[in-house]
């Protein structure tokens, strides 16, 4: 149980830098399997299996433009969080062996 809670914060520190990132290489993906065109410009019709997926595609890819946010703001929690870390690892290291 001790070691969920720094894993937890991992993983929602990765969703919350790639998700946008993730979202557009989805809706890309979904485009392309199915012949669809998707651009920011407008929402293109994407026929799925009956259903019209071009809204949901159009939106996932906008998301995209989170990423203007997202990434930075990610890379400094990031390194602050590996530089904390590797502080109290150290420290930790460090009482062990004196």
């Amino acid at each position: 149980m001790r070691r969920f809670w720094p894993l937890l914060a991992v993983l929602l520190w990765a969703l919350f830098t790639f998700g946008p990132l993730l979202s557009v290489l989805v809706a890309s993906a979904v485009a392309t399997a199915n012949g669809c065109a998707l651009d920011e410009g407008s929402i293109h019709p994407c026929v799925i299996a009956g259903w019209d997926a071009g809204g949901l595609l159009y939106t996932l890819g906008v998301l995209g433009w989170l990423m203007l946010l997202t990434l930075p703001v990610g890379a400094v929690v990031g390194t602050v969080g590996g530089v904390l870390w590797l502080v109290w690892w150290g420290r930790r290291k460090w009482v062990r062996n004196r």
